[in-house]
């Protein structure tokens, strides 16, 4: 068996793994990444850009069935899923490439292949073939897909998001069970693209939405669209000769399915569970996850660092690639640590319409007793949006009273990837509703809707003069 000592090993080599390695690096060159599959990160392989493409080809399609209200008909769509599917896996695999591209340039002495577990405070045994001690360990294991166990009986019936992304045609049908980011943005593609989908959730919950109006929103979106059972617990999985027969209770009702694959879209787990971490020392709370800090990435007062979704603190990419700067930093220069300020939150969810949330939602904010005053507005007669047909959706303000300084935003519509950005910073950098107003809005543009918002919150917050409408022609919605 080889023996490996080194400063600091890194284990895992997604986006957090990646990017702690290059930032221990500036403290070292005595650095291992332990990576236990392939290289290509989540987000490229299986995640956002290779979803993005699937839906790229699905908002054409979408466009197409709607393009009558514009005076232009198209008389004969025909959806090529092989061709559909030839682009997303060409253009993924050169996102991938890039990404494999960057490890191929690591000294080889740098990586290493295969599974590591924790044999004691600083040793990690990868798979049997070597031992390592490092004097920093930084853990970036990822996550996988949640799947309840009886529905493995499906065998290649059953998908995660992952197999999606390995078809070489699109299917007749499917269920997609699960209406988080990935159920929503999958199901409402794949039905856009001409496959027969049936949605199921719980809760009427959609995505990471708290405001229960925009919950409605979305609701009636993916109502008009496909089979939607968003308040439905499934019963039962069963193979058949050619696919799967679902069955679930909706409405006290017991009702019955058949489509030719079930994607479970049920949610991730943290990869923490299969590190031995108690052979470190370090104790977890009853979620599996130990104490850390996240301004510094640290697992208690060790030498441990985390990062990443394997935490599931943020699940998101520009936070993983935080997350590996943060940990990898510290444990580059340990024993020194320093905090590094995380950035105002911001999610996305690339639906249609889109949903953004940016700085604190509803709920945290109801919960925290921060007393809080809304502004809304509905896109529905938003200028610009009618003028593209986008005109769908809503939008929720939040603003600390007495101070009128900005805390978030939950929306549902047209553009929300780039409001959100707007908003983000503004939460960021801790402006008020009042200077925000005081900035630029061109029209017409959708941001518009944006200033009707801040408009009505300020009235709510009761600060300052009574904010008007200047827009005589982009109607009551900005």
């Amino acid at each position: 068996m080889e023996l490996k000592k080194v400063d600091v090993a890194v284990i895992g080599a997604g986006t957090a793994g990646m990017t702690a390695y290059r930032a221990a690096r500036e403290y070292t060159n005595s650095v291992l990444v332990i990576e236990s599959g392939v290289y290509g990160t989540t987000c490229a392989r299986v995640g956002c850009m290779p979803s993005k493409l699937l839906i790229a080809a699905a908002e054409i399609s979408h466009q197409i069935d709607y393009s009558a209200q514009f005076g232009i008909d198209v008389k004969v769509k025909s959806i090529d899923g092989r061709r559909v599917m030839d682009r997303v896996k060409a253009e993924r695999d050169r996102f991938v490439g890039f990404v494999e591209e960057a490890v191929e340039s690591w000294p080889t002495e740098h990586k290493l292949i295969g599974k590591a577990v924790f044999t004691g405070a600083n040793e990690l045994q990868v798979d049997g073939h070597t031992k390592v001690i490092a004097k920093r360990i930084v853990i970036a294991a990822g996550s996988r897909p949640m799947v309840p166990g009886p529905w493995y009986e499906l065998g290649d019936r059953l998908l995660i998001n992952d197999d999606v992304f390995l078809w070489d045609d699109l299917p007749e049908s499917i269920a997609v069970v699960g209406t988080g980011v990935i159920g929503m943005e999958i199901s409402q593609a794949l039905a856009r693209l001409g496959v027969k989908t049936h949605l199921l959730g719980v809760g009427d919950k959609f995505g990471p939405l708290s405001d229960p109006r925009l919950n409605r929103v979305m609701k009636d979106v993916f109502d008009s669209e496909l089979q939607l059972s968003s308040d439905a617990m499934v019963k039962s999985v069963a193979r058949t000769e050619t696919g799967v027969e679902l069955s679930y209770l909706e409405n006290g009702e017991l009702r019955a399915g058949q489509y030719d694959y079930l994607l479970a879209a049920t949610g991730r787990r943290s990869n923490l569970d299969g590190l031995n971490l108690v052979a470190a020392g370090i104790e977890l709370d009853e979620r599996g996850v130990p104490d850390f800090d996240d301004a510094t990435g640290q697992v208690a007062d060790s030498h441990i660092f985390i990062a990443g979704d394997v935490s599931d603190a943020h699940p998101l990419l520009h936070e993983a690639a935080d997350d590996g700067k943060i940990a990898g930093d510290n444990a580059g220069r340990y024993p020194e640590i320093r905090v590094r300020p995380r950035r105002a939150p911001l999610s996305v969810v690339f639906t249609d319409p889109q949903i953004m949330m940016a700085g604190a939602t509803f709920d945290e904010l109801t919960e925290s007793g921060v007393k809080f005053s809304v502004g809304e507005n509905s896109f529905e007669d938003q200028g610009r949006s009618r003028v593209i047909a986008k005109n769908k959706g809503f939008i929720r303000v939040f603003a600390q009273q007495q101070t009128g300084v900005f805390l978030g935003a939950e929306m549902v519509g047209p553009a929300a990837e780039h409001i959100g950005h707007l908003l983000s910073w503004s939460v960021q950098h801790r402006l008020t509703v009042q200077q925000m107003l005081d900035s630029p809005f061109y029209h017409p543009v959708i941001e518009e809707g944006l200033r009707t918002a801040l408009r009505q919150l300020m009235r709510e917050l009761k600060m300052g003069p009574v904010p008007v409408e200047h827009c005589l022609d982009c109607g009551p919605g900005g």
